[in-house]
C-alpha cells in the first residue's frame, strides 16, 4: 500500500532521545519504519529508548553535543542520514532581574549553539544525503507568545527559528530540507519540573481551545511528516502545535 509518510529505508539522527519529546520521535519514527541512530549523554535512558523501537538497524551513540568537540566526534562516528531531528533542548525561568551571562550560555549551548554547530559539521562532512530532511524541535514560546520569566528560553528558540530559515534557503540547492516544529506546553517530564501550583496549572489549561497540553507523540506525527517524502516541497517552514493558545 502506498503511504507517502514512510519512513523505510531512510536512516534519521534523533538528538535528546534519553526522554520526552526526542525518545517518542524516535519510537514513531522505527514504527515507520526508519533505522533510528540515538544520542543524549545518558546511556542508560539511551538504552532504555533503544529497547522500545521496533525491529530495526538503530543504535545509539552518547554524545553530550552542548560540546563542540564531542559534536565534531559524533558527526565522524555516523553514517549518511536522510534526516536529523534537533530534540535535545532544556527548560527554564528566569525573571529579568536574575538574568546572569551564566544563565543566558547555559541556555544557549544546548538550545541553540549545539543544533547549530550540529548542522554544521553535518554538512561540512556531506553526512546529510541528497533529499535530506533537518527538522528542528523548537517552540511556540517566544515565536508566536512571550510569557513572564521566560525570555531566555524564547531568545534560543527565536534564534532556531531564524537559523532554520537561513539554512533552508542556502541548503535548497543542494536539496536538503530544513523545517521546525513549534509546540506549545507538551506533558513530558520535564514539565513535571517546572514550579507551579496545580491552581496555576488549571488556569494555565483555560488558556487552550482544546482544553489539554500537548502530547510527545503529537509532536512525533508532524515531525515525521516533515522528514517523510509526503513533504518533499516543504522547506523553511514552521509547524506550529498549540491546541489553539495562539487563536486569541
Amino acid at each position: 500500500m502506498h503511504n507517502p509518510f514512510s519512513l523505510i529505508g531512510k536512516t534519521i539522527l534523533v538528538t535528546g532521545a534519553s526522554s520526552g519529546i526526542g525518545r517518542s520521535i524516535a519510537i514513531e519514527s522505527s514504527n515507520m519504519g526508519a533505522n533510528v541512530i540515538l544520542t543524549g549523554r545518558n546511556i542508560e535512558r539511551l538504552q532504555e529508548t533503544l529497547a522500545l523501537l521496533k525491529q530495526g538497524q538503530h543504535q545509539y551513540i552518547a554524545s553530550d553535543i552542548s560540546n563542540e568537540e564531542d559534536i565534531i566526534t559524533l558527526v565522524n562516528l555516523l553514517p549518511e542520514l536522510d534526516g536529523c531531528v534537533h530534540s535535545a533542548g532544556v527548560l527554564g525561568l528566569t525573571p529579568i532581574q536574575a538574568i546572569t551571562k551564566e544563565k543566558i550560555d547555559e541556555i544557549e549551548r544546548v538550545n541553540l549553539h549545539a543544533p547549530i554547530l550540529l548542522t554544521k559539521h553535518l554538512i561540512k562532512k556531506k553526512k546529510l544525503t541528497k533529499g535530506a530532511s533537518v527538522v528542528f524541535i523548537s517552540s511556540a514560546a517566544g515565536v508566536y507568545r512571550v510569557s513572564t520569566a521566560n525570555a531566555l528560553y524564547a531568545i534560543t528558540k527565536n534564534g532556531l527559528d531564524a537559523f532554520m530559515r537561513t539554512a533552508a534557503l542556502e541548503l535548497a540547492g543542494k536539496q536538503i530540507r530544513f523545517n521546525s516544529v513549534n509546540p506549545a506546553i507538551i506533558e513530558t517530564e520535564a514539565l513535571c519540573n517546572i514550579p507551579i501550583t496545580e491552581e496555576q496549572k488549571k488556569a494555565n489549561l483555560e488558556q487552550y481551545p482544546l482544553k489539554r497540553y500537548g502530547k510527545p507523540e503529537e509532536v512525533a506525527y508532524a515531525t515525521i511528516y516533515l522528514l517523510s517524502d509526503a513533504s518533499a516541497w516543504t522547506t523553511g517552514t514552521e509547524i506550529k502545535l498549540d491546541g489553539g493558545l495562539t487563536l486569541s
